[in-house]
Order: C-alpha cells, then sequence, then structure tokens
C-alpha cells in the first residue's frame, strides 16, 4: 500500500472516531446560545408558537435549493407512505415538540428544561427496550437489548431508574432561588427573576417532560427512516417544511391577534435567523448525520453538555437565578445518564464484532459456493475431454 493511501486511511479513521463527537458539541454549543437569545426575545414579546412557525418555514426556504441539486441520486422517490412518516417525524420533532418545548421555557428557566432534556436519553433506551421487546422492530436490527445478569446491563436499568428520579425532583421541587453575588455583565429583561412567566413552574415542567418523551420517539424514528430515506439534507428540508406547514395551521388557531405575527427587524427578528440557521439547519443535519453513523442514543447522550453551558452562562454572564430543585434534580439525571452510558459503552464494539462475523460467515459461504461451481466446472470438462 502506498504512502499516501496509508494517510488517507489514517485520516479517514481519524475522522469517523472524532467527527461524530466534534459536531454534536458545537450543536449543543449552537442550542446553548439559542437559550439565552429566545428568552430574551420572549421577553420582547415574541410569541412561542409565531417562533417556531417562522424558523422551521426560514430554514426550509435555505435548505431546498441545496437538497435539491446535492442529493439529486440520493432521494428515493416519495410516495405516500414515505410522506405520511414524514409527517410523523415532523410532528414529533418540530411542530408538536417544539412548541411544547418553547411554551414551557416560557414559564420555567433555561437552566431547568436543558436540565430536563437529559431526560432524553434514558426515555430513548428505555422505549427502545419496549419496542425491541415487543418485536415493533425486526429481530436483526434491535436497538436495545439488555442482559440483566451482567453488571453493565444492570446499570442501564440502574441509570435509567435515577435519571427519572431527577426528572420527578426538578418537575415537583422548585426550591429557593439562589441570586447571582455581584452584577452580571449581560442582563436579560425580565429572564430569570420569577416574574409572570415563571409562575406556572408545573405547567411549564408538564409541558417539558411530553416534550422530552415525543423528542425520544423521534430520535428512534430517525434511526429508521434514514435507512428508508437516506438523504439527510433532504429528510431535514422535508420536516422543516411540514413541521412549518403544521406549526402555522396550530399558531393560526392559537393567536388571532395579527400584531403577534409582526416582528420588525430588532431581536426577535435575529432570534429567528439564528435558531432557525444553527439550531433547525445546522444541528437537525449533524443529529441525521450522527444518528446514521452512531444510533439515536449517542446523540442524546450529549444534552449535559448543554445543562453545563447553560447553568455556566445564565449565573455568571445573563444574572439568571438557579433554583435548588433544578440543581439537585439535574445532578441526579446526569448521574443516571453516565451510568446507562457506562452500560452501553461496549455495546458499539459488540456490534461491530457481530458485523465481522457476519462477514466472515457470507465470505465462507461465498467460497464454498464458488469451490462447488469450480468443482462442477472441473466434472464438466472432464467429461468434455472424454
Amino acid at each position: 500500500m502506498a504512502l499516501g493511501e496509508v494517510a488517507a486511511e489514517t485520516r479517514g479513521g481519524v475522522l469517523r472516531r472524532y467527527a461524530p463527537p466534534v459536531l454534536m458539541t458545537l450543536a449543543q454549543l449552537c442550542y446553548t446560545l439559542m437559550y439565552f437569545i429566545t428568552e430574551a426575545a420572549f421577553n420582547r414579546g415574541l410569541n412561542p408558537y409565531v417562533y417556531i412557525t417562522y424558523r422551521h418555514l426560514l430554514v426550509a426556504i435555505l435548505i431546498w435549493p441545496f437538497a435539491y441539486y446535492q442529493e439529486k441520486g440520493l432521494r428515493p422517490k416519495m410516495t405516500l407512505m414515505l410522506f405520511m412518516e414524514i409527517f410523523v417525524l415532523s410532528l414529533l420533532g418540530v411542530s408538536l415538540t417544539l412548541n411544547m418545548y418553547f411554551a414551557s421555557l416560557k414559564y420555567t428557566s433555561p437552566t431547568f428544561v436543558t436540565s430536563m432534556v437529559n431526560t432524553i436519553a434514558s426515555m430513548t433506551f428505555v422505549i427502545a427496550i419496549i419496542l425491541s421487546s415487543a418485536d415493533v422492530v425486526r429481530l436483526e436490527s434491535r436497538m436495545e437489548i439488555v442482559n440483566v445478569k451482567s453488571l453493565r446491563g444492570l446499570a442501564k436499568i440502574a441509570g435509567t431508574v435515577v435519571s427519572f428520579a431527577g426528572v420527578t425532583t426538578m418537575t415537583m421541587y422548585k426550591g429557593a432561588a439562589i441570586s447571582s453575588l455581584w452584577m452580571s455583565p449581560i442582563h436579560i429583561n425580565g429572564g430569570g427573576g420569577g416574574g409572570v412567566a415563571h409562575d406556572s413552574w408545573v405547567k411549564g415542567s408538564v409541558l417539558a417532560v411530553a416534550s422530552c418523551i415525543c423528542w425520544s420517539i423521534w430520535y428512534i424514528m430517525q434511526a429508521s427512516s434514514l435507512k428508508r430515506y437516506p438523504a439527510q439534507l433532504s429528510l431535514t428540508a422535508w420536516m422543516c417544511t411540514v413541521g412549518g406547514i403544521q406549526s402555522t395551521i396550530f399558531t393560526v388557531f392559537m393567536q388571532h391577534k395579527p400584531e403577534d405575527w409582526l416582528i420588525g427587524f430588532g431581536l426577535k427578528f435575529w432570534c429567528i435567523v439564528y435558531s432557525g440557521i444553527a439550531c433547525n439547519g445546522f444541528t437537525v443535519f449533524v443529529q441525521l448525520w450522527c444518528t446514521e453513523k452512531k444510533g439515536p442514543v449517542f446523540v442524546t447522550m450529549f444534552n449535559p453538555l448543554s445543562t453545563i453551558m447553560v447553568a455556566i452562562l445564565a449565573y455568571f454572564i445573563f444574572g439568571e437565578n438557579l433554583y435548588v430543585g433544578s440543581i439537585i434534580g439535574g445532578v441526579v439525571v446526569i448521574l443516571g445518564l453516565y451510568m446507562l452510558l457506562w452500560g452501553k459503552e461496549n455495546d458499539q464494539e459488540q456490534d461491530a464484532s457481530k458485523e465481522n462475523e457476519l462477514e466472515l460467515d457470507c465470505e465462507k459461504q461465498a467460497k464454498k459456493m464458488r469451490d462447488v461451481y469450480a468443482a462442477q466446472d472441473g466434472t464438466e470438462a472432464a467429461r468434455t475431454i472424454k
């Protein structure tokens, strides 16, 4: 093998190993900044439903030209069943989920909602186990398998239970507010101080939990949908388009005031532009790519990064209050999450070894068939000579 080929293979191996975690870290950073920009825009009068509608329609307009030319030969033919699948994906991952999620942000705080997102990995794990046990997914593509006789299998179960204990703590117990000890360099007007928007804590908690459940189902559906629709950029464009239309219909029923749809060119406008491009365009594409490469649980394991980033920025930079219940619950959720991840640590290695074994078996069977055909050809040649 030439030196250039070796170098190219090495670079390819490094890229495959480090690209998914680096991209997921960047995606969490995008989400972190979005929480504070969005809360500030909400405090300036931006309606959450209008916000969801505009940002997805904006992304759809921007992505479609790239998706059309980049994935001409990769897109499968659109059928009614495939469109219905995209419709459900858009409902779970875009319109329904995000409307509940950002409504919960209006009633709680960025620190709370990012802590709640950490439960998605555990919820995804539980739902994947249920689907696998019920044979909803095919046997050869089982998403999760738990061996209760092994330490790692028990860690998966314990981590899931601990994570749900943490989310219950955050939902049922708000606790005292911890105010910043010094003047923050940047202050979000009306945020974090327990104002009118932060009074309905339980209502916001229920909305956040419901959105996380929908998100978990969405991540699992992505893994199977990508096999039928492997064009990731086009799938992102479809979800933004269909989700934007769904959200438009919902918002028209919810918001009857025309002034709610007028955003101007200030903070509200730039909030929508940033959220659309960074969080609906870049991050959704990254999540689809990483889901295809590493699986849905890998994607959700990076959610704690956003929690840490948000907590640091909220307290030290933006002057947001921290609540005792959110801190305790968040720590418990992260602890349970990493128990779950430790239990899953060697899953990919086992899957890779199974794939290698399957490939070796296929090669052996192919070699046997070639030998049989060669023997038959030799026999027929001998008869012909005679």
